[in-house]
Parts: structure tokens; C-alpha cells; sequence
């Protein structure tokens, strides 16, 4: 059986490792930006090193990751600074934010000269005063939670890891992420969870042309409060160095 897979794959012109599916990241990104030709620099040499397609979309509201004015600072050019905002909970999209901030990511972007003319710089960083984030929720009601109502996709805590849908990001990475507590605090907004997410006094009821395909997730929003503070309260994932090549 598995020779025949091989054979199969040949014929098919795949490579022994593909999967079912391809795993596609939706990028938005503005024309001027687009226009400048980094993206075509830059998106290839991601997809290679990781084996994650990248398309670009023409709706923001289509896209796991948006490119413009908003979110973290990646570098300058083209007459202004450039943002990156994770859109979706998507997994590819949480692999590309942390590779577009690495070092090997901002080098590539930075690397980036036609006609021997490097467009892009780093991004000015403006003084700021910092400013400590705290959650007044309940955290072990927040564990409780995530356990109940988050475990069916999340691995939320080490018991859970191997439980859960393997695509599918843990509140781990999720807290590694710089804008952790800015999709926590709306995660009912971001793709999937609008489609089976109901918070109390805030979404509206599902239609009944349009039910949730599987069954509601029902969330007051002193459990999102709690579950804030208990993520605020993990440790961050450790992703490690980022990849080095020559």
C-alpha cells in the first residue's frame, strides 16, 4: 500500500510529503504597497521555507493578515510605515506575523533593491512611555473556561495539548503573539468563531436561514474577562530561534 502511494504521488507530480489540502494563508495588502514589488520578494521565500501558500486577496474582510496602516510597525518605504494585523485565528497566519517579525524575516524584507536601491527600512520607532496591561477578571474561572468551552479546537493548557485540532494555534502561541490580548479580548469576532460564538448581550442571535454548523458556544463577558486574565497569567510559548540559512 504505501509503495503504491509513492507511485501515485510520482505520476501526480507531488513531492512524498504533501498533504490533502495545501495550507493557504489569505494576505491583504494595499496596491501601493503591493505595487513596490516586495511582496513578490518576500512571499516566496516564506512559502519555501515553510511550505505555507500565500494568497493575495482584493477584501480586507477576506483576509487571515492585513497589510496597511494598522497594527504592528514592520519597516518603512514607499512613503510611509507598514503595519501587520492578524485578521483571523489562523494558524498559517500566526507562523507568517512571527517570521515577518523575526530577524530573518526583517532582513528579507529589508534586503529587498531593485536596481541595487533598497526600498524599505526599519520602522521608526517612536518614543512611548510603556504602559503595563492588567485584567481584573478571575483567572481560575478563566482555566475552567477555556477548558469547557475552548479545549474542542485549543490545546489551553499542558493536559490539553494532545487532545485538540493540530492546525489549530494553542493559547501558548497565541500569547506569544504581540497583539495576544487585543484578539483575546474579540476573539468572538475573528474567523471561525462568529459562526458558532454566542456572547451574552453583545452578538446578535443566529439566523435561521443561516444556523451555526455546529452547536453554539454560549460566553458571558465576565468568562471572557476570565479568560483574559488567566491567559494574561501563562507563560508565553517559547517558538525558539528563528530559522538561520545560508
Amino acid at each position: 500500500m504505501a509503495r503504491r502511494l509513492m507511485i501515485m504521488l510520482l505520476i501526480l507530480g507531488l513531492p512524498l510529503g504533501a498533504r490533502a489540502e495545501d495550507r493557504l494563508l489569505r494576505l491583504y495588502a494595499p496596491e501601493a504597497l503591493a505595487a513596490t514589488g516586495v511582496l513578490d520578494y518576500i512571499l516566496p521565500r516564506f512559502s519555501l521555507k515553510t511550505q505555507v501558500k500565500v494568497q493575495r486577496v482584493a477584501d480586507p474582510e477576506a483576509a487571515d493578515m492585513v497589510l496597511g496602516d494598522a497594527g504592528r510597525a514592520l519597516f518603512e518605504g514607499a512613503g510611509q510605515v507598514w503595519h501587520m494585523a492578524l485578521a483571523t485565528d489562523d494558524a498559517d497566519a500566526a507562523r507568517f506575523a512571527d517570521w515577518l517579525t523575526s530577524d530573518v524575516g526583517q532582513r528579507t524584507a529589508l534586503a529587498y533593491a531593485p536596481d541595487g536601491v533598497a526600498l524599505f527600512s526599519e520602522a521608526s520607532k517612536a518614543e512611548a512611555e510603556p504602559v503595563e496591561v492588567s485584567f481584573d477578571g478571575d483567572a481560575r474561572l478563566g482555566h475552567e473556561v477555556s477548558r469547557a468551552k475552548c479545549r474542542r479546537c485549543h490545546a489551553v493548557d499542558e493536559a490539553s495539548r494532545m487532545s485538540t485540532i493540530g492546525s489549530t494555534p494553542s493559547f501558548g502561541i497565541l500569547r506569544s503573539l504581540p497583539d495576544w490580548n487585543e484578539r483575546f479580548a474579540a476573539f468572538y469576532l475573528l474567523n471561525p468563531h462568529p459562526a458558532f460564538m454566542i456572547i451574552d448581550g453583545v452578538t446578535e442571535p443566529f439566523s435561521d436561514q443561516r444556523p451555526p454548523p455546529i452547536v453554539p458556544i454560549e460566553m458571558s463577558l465576565d468568562e471572557v474577562e476570565a479568560l483574559l486574565a488567566y491567559v494574561s497569567a501563562m507563560q508565553a510559548k517559547d517558538l525558539g530561534a528563528p530559522i538561520q540559512h545560508q
